[in-house]
């Protein structure tokens, strides 16, 4: 089942988005840069998302395992907890998430987010082309679903 995020599940929302995030950035990122993002840190990060008119979703199994933003037509913070990736959960979201979009879907990924990629790839994404870099010397790649 996905559902809105709301004041009431935003924290299991953040929860999962922080040890999803965590577990996914450890191998490039510093210690101490993994370490600050904990889920009362990722709960003020979706809160000013869905401020600025971000909706949230978050895909509950027996208890949640994934979560994922769309703003406007971008999706955005698709993380599933690390024991329920590879179990169709991310196809879930991001099917979902697709169907929110107001216009053509878009979003980024690191270049070394592989299974990701794949992931994007399966459902109809491409390189759109633009690049951008990040701070950890990694490039942002933009697909957009043809």
């Amino acid at each position: 089942m996905i559902v809105p995020a709301d004041e009431t599940n935003l924290l299991a929302a953040a929860t999962v988005h922080a040890v999803s995030w965590r577990d996914s950035h450890r191998s490039f990122c510093s210690p101490t840069f993994v370490a600050l993002h904990t889920p009362e840190r990722q709960r003020e990060y979706l809160r000013k998302k869905m401020d600025g008119g971000s909706r949230i979703y978050l895909l509950i199994e027996d208890a949640p395992v994934g979560v994922v933003s769309v703003t406007g037509s971008l999706v955005e913070d698709l993380y599933v907890l690390p024991d329920r990736r590879n179990r169709g959960c991310g196809t879930a979201l991001l099917q979902f998430a697709i169907r929110q979009c107001t216009d053509t879907p878009t979003l980024w990924i690191l270049e070394n987010n592989k299974n990701a990629e794949r992931l994007y790839r399966r459902l109809g994404f491409r390189e759109t082309g633009k690049i951008h870099a990040v701070p950890n010397g990694l490039a942002e790649i933009e697909f957009s679903q043809t």
